[in-house]
C-alpha cells in the first residue's frame, strides 16, 4: 500500500538538529560546560548545610529508606518536609555514597545545573541554531538566581531541569509529532510535580498551547495525544501519591504543611491555591499589599514586581530583551506555516516567561525571590533566539533598530539594579553605561563585517556583565538559611513588612548565624531574622537552624541510640541543627513553621511515658509558640512537669526525669 500525500503531510520526516555543524560550535559548547562545572562546584562547601530544613531531611533520608521514600525531616519519620520528596533523593544517594557533609549533599544540585545548562543549549540549538544555543546557554549559567540554586539543597534545582526537558521532548514532538515525544512531556512533568508540587504546572500552558496549534498531526490526533501526555504526567506522579496517600497513616510520618495529614490538602492547599490567594492554612503570615490583604510580608504584588529590589538582582537583568526580542521574533515568523518549528519554539518559551512571570507578579502567599528561578530558562532561551535570529536579518533597518533597543533596554536594567547597591563594583554600572551607549550607536549602522562581529561581541558582553558580576558574588559567598539571595545586599531588600529588618543597613545573617555588620539583606549570606525574634544559634528558631555546641551535641549523643528519639524542638529549623549536629534523630514538633498538629499532645505525652524521647529543647518559635496551639501546649506540659537545665544558652528537660 503506498503513503499518499496527505500522510506525508501530516507526518513529516524528524527534522534534522542542523543542517551543519560549525567548527566553532563543540569547542564553544566544551568551554560552557566545563566553565559551569567548575564555577558551580568550586568552593561548594561555603554554603554549609545552605537549607538546614532540606539538609536534615537529606540526613534522614540517608540513613532510612523510609524517610527516603517519604522525605521525612527525622530518620525515626516523625513528620515529612512540606513538599514531595523526588528533589531530595539524589542528595540522599550521593550522601549514602560519600558520607554526610556540605561538598556530597550540595554535589548533585550542581550536576544537576551543569545538565540544565546543557540541555537549554540542545533545545534552543535544535531548532535555532548553534549561535542561539550557546547564548542562551551562557545567559543561563550567568543568571544569579541560578547560580544560587544549583549550588542550594532547595527543590527548585531539579524542578528546572525537569520543565527544560519537558520542554526538550515537546519540542521534538512538534518535529513528528510521534506520540512518545508527549508521553515524555507529560512523563517529566508528573516527575516535576513530585519535585515541588504545583510549581511545574506554570508551564503547562505553554506546551499544550504550542501543540495544540504547532503539533503535525490533524487536530483530532492532536487533542488525542495532549490526553496521552496528561495520563502520562499522572502516571508520572500518580504513582508515589497513590502509594503515600493509602499507606496506614499510622506507619509513615505525618504529612508536613498540611492540617489533617492529607498529601492531597498540601497539594491543594499549603502548597497551592494558597500560594495564589494567600489563604494559607499553617503559613507564618499573610502575604499581600499593605494596607489591605496582608502584612507585605512577601512584598507587593503587581506588573513590575520582578523588578523590585527583592527579585531584581535574581532574575531581572534580561527580562525586557527578552520580551522585546519576543515580539520581533514573532514579526518575522508571523506569516509562517502552521506547524513552523521556529514559531512553534517561540510560542513555547514565550508562553512559559509569560504565564510563569504573570503568576509571580500577582500571587498573594508565600512568594520567595528564589522561585523566580524558573524563569530563568525561559528568559535566557529567548535572549539567545531573539538575538540570533534578528542578527541573521541586521540588513533591515528596523531590526537594527530593535538589536539597538534591546541593548539599551538591557543596559538601562543593569543601571538600575547596580544602583540598588552603591557599595558593590561602583565602576561597574558607569562601565556598562558608557560602553553601553558606544555599542548600541554602533548597532543601528551598517559596518564592516569585522566591526559587525565585534560590537555584537562586545554587546553580549556588556549585556552579561551585570549578572556575572552578581553571580562571581554568589559563588565567592556562603549563603544559609531557608530564603537565599543571589548578589551583593540591596537597598529595598527583603524584609519581613514594616519594621523587619530590610536590605542595605540591616543586620546581615552570617553563613554561622551570628550578627555581621551593617549593609545585610536577610536571606543574603545566611537567612532572614524573623521580626521581633532573634538570630539562629543555640536552639535558633523557625526561620534559622539551631548551631549546637561541642558540649550540647555531647549531651544529646550520650546513650543515642537508646532512644526513637534523642530529643524533639518546636519548629523543624530549630530541630534540624541538633539532628545534623548528632546524626540522631530530633523530633521537629509542628513541621517547619511549629503550626502542624504533628504531634497532639496527647501522642507526645505517650511517647515520653514510653520512654521514646530523651530531651525536649526549649526556644524555638513560629506559630508553634502561638497559645492554643499543639506546640504551645506540649511546651507548657512539659515545662510544668520537667526541670529545665541551661546547657551553653539552650534550655533542656530531660524527659526522663519528671519533677517529684
Amino acid at each position: 500500500m503506498t503513503t499518499t500525500l496527505t500522510e506525508r503531510q501530516v507526518v513529516p520526516p524528524p527534522a534534522r538538529a542542523t543542517a551543519r555543524i560549525s567548527r566553532w560550535e563543540y569547542p564553544a559548547l566544551a568551554t560552557l560546560l566545563i566553565g559551569t562545572a567548575i564555577a558551580y562546584l568550586w568552593n561548594l562547601s561555603v554554603n554549609g548545610w545552605a537549607n538546614s530544613f532540606y539538609a536534615a531531611a537529606v540526613q534522614a533520608g540517608s540513613v532510612s529508606w523510609k524517610a527516603f521514600f517519604f522525605g521525612a525531616s527525622d530518620a525515626a519519620n516523625s513528620i515529612t518536609v512540606d513538599k514531595t520528596p523526588l528533589s531530595l533523593w539524589p542528595m540522599e544517594i550521593s550522601v549514602r555514597i560519600f558520607g554526610l557533609h556540605s561538598w556530597s549533599m550540595l554535589l548533585p544540585q550542581a550536576l544537576i545545573g551543569v545538565a540544565s545548562v546543557a540541555l537549554l543549549w540542545a533545545t534552543v540549538r535544535r531548532v535555532f541554531g548553534p549561535g542561539a544555543g550557546s547564548l542562551a546557554g551562557l545567559a543561563l549559567a550567568v543568571t544569579p538566581v541560578a547560580a544560587l540554586m544549583f549550588r542550594f539543597n532547595n527543590p527548585d534545582a531539579l524542578l528546572v531541569l525537569l520543565m527544560i526537558a519537558a520542554t526538550w521532548a515537546m519540542t521534538r514532538a512538534v518535529e513528528d509529532g510521534r506520540w512518545r515525544w508527549l508521553l515524555y512531556t507529560g512523563l517529566f512533568i508528573g516527575l516535576g510535580f513530585l519535585t515541588k508540587q504545583l510549581q511545574v504546572l506554570l508551564v503547562l500552558p505553554a506546551l499544550a498551547l504550542t501543540y495544540l496549534v504547532a503539533g503535525p498531526p490533524k487536530l483530532g490526533k492532536r487533542i488525542a495525544q495532549l490526553f496521552a501526555a496528561g495520563a502520562a504526567m499522572l502516571a508520572g506522579a500518580g504513582w508515589w501519591l497513590l502509594i503515600a496517600e493509602f499507606w496506614p497513616a499510622e506507619d509513615r510520618p505525618y504529612f508536613g504543611g498540611s492540617q489533617h495529614n492529607s498529601i492531597v490538602e498540601l497539594t491543594l492547599g499549603y502548597n497551592g491555591l494558597g500560594r495564589l490567594n494567600g489563604d494559607e492554612t499553617g503559613s507564618v503570615g499573610p502575604g499581600g499589599e499593605l494596607p489591605a490583604g496582608g502584612n507585605g510580608m512577601w512584598g507587593a504584588t503587581g506588573i513590575t514586581r520582578m523588578f523590585e529590589p527583592q527579585q531584581g538582582g535574581q532574575i531581572a537583568w534580561l527580562i525586557p530583551a527578552a520580551l522585546l526580542l519576543l515580539v520581533a521574533v514573532l514579526v518575522l515568523r508571523g506569516r509562517a506555516s502552521r506547524t513552523n518549528r521556529q514559531r512553534a519554539g517561540i510560542m513555547l518559551w514565550g508562553g512559559w516567561l509569560l504565564v510563569t512571570g504573570l503568576v509571580f507578579s500577582f500571587m498573594k502567599g508565600i512568594f520567595h525571590q528564589y522561585y523566580t528561578v524558573a524563569l530563568a530558562p525561559a528568559v535566557a532561551a529567548l535572549a539567545g533566539i531573539g538575538a540570533a535570529m534578528l542578527w541573521r536579518e541586521r540588513e533591515k533597518l528596523w531590526v537594527r533598530a530593535i538589536l539597538a533597543l534591546t541593548l539599551g533596554s538591557t543596559v538601562a536594567t543593569a543601571w538600575m539594579l547596580l544602583s540598588r547597591s552603591g557599595s558593590f563594583q561602583p565602576w561597574l554600572r558607569w562601565t556598562i553605561a558608557v560602553a553601553g551607549v558606544v555599542v548600541t550607536a554602533l548597532l543601528l549602522v551598517r559596518l564592516p563585517r569585522r566591526i559587525e562581529l565585534a560590537a555584537a561581541t562586545a554587546a553580549v558582553v556588556i549585556g552579561l556583565a551585570g549578572p556575572l558580576a552578581y553571580t562571581v558574588d554568589t559563588l565567592t559567598t556562603g549563603h544559609e538559611g531557608p530564603i537565599p539571595s543571589a548578589g551583593p545586599n540591596v537597598r529595598g531588600g527583603f524584609g519581613f513588612g514594616p519594621g523587619g529588618p530590610r536590605g542595605e543597613g540591616a543586620p546581615r545573617m552570617n553563613a554561622d548565624g551570628g550578627r555581621g555588620g551593617p549593609g545585610g539583606a536577610p536571606g543574603n549570606r545566611g537567612g532572614p531574622n524573623a521580626q521581633g525574634g532573634r538570630e539562629g544559634g543555640g536552639a535558633g528558631n523557625f526561620m534559622m537552624a539551631s548551631k549546637p555546641s561541642a558540649k550540647v551535641t555531647a549531651l544529646l549523643s550520650a546513650d543515642g541510640d537508646e532512644y526513637t528519639w534523642v530529643a524533639a524542638a518546636i519548629g523543624s529549623n530549630s530541630a534540624a541543627g541538633f539532628q545534623l549536629a548528632t546524626q540522631l534523630p530530633v523530633m521537629p514538633v509542628g513541621g517547619f513553621n511549629g503550626s502542624d498538629p504533628s504531634p497532639t499532645p496527647e501522642q507526645f505525652q505517650r511517647y515520653v511515658a514510653d520512654g521514646d524521647i530523651h530531651y525536649f529543647i526549649g526556644g524555638g518559635g513560629g506559630m508553634g509558640s502561638r497559645s492554643g496551639s499543639h506546640s504551645s501546649e506540649i511546651t507548657q506540659w512539659v515545662q510544668d512537669h520537667f526541670t529545665s537545665q541551661e546547657v551553653d544558652g539552650v534550655t533542656l528537660y530531660d524527659l526522663t526525669q519528671p519533677k517529684s
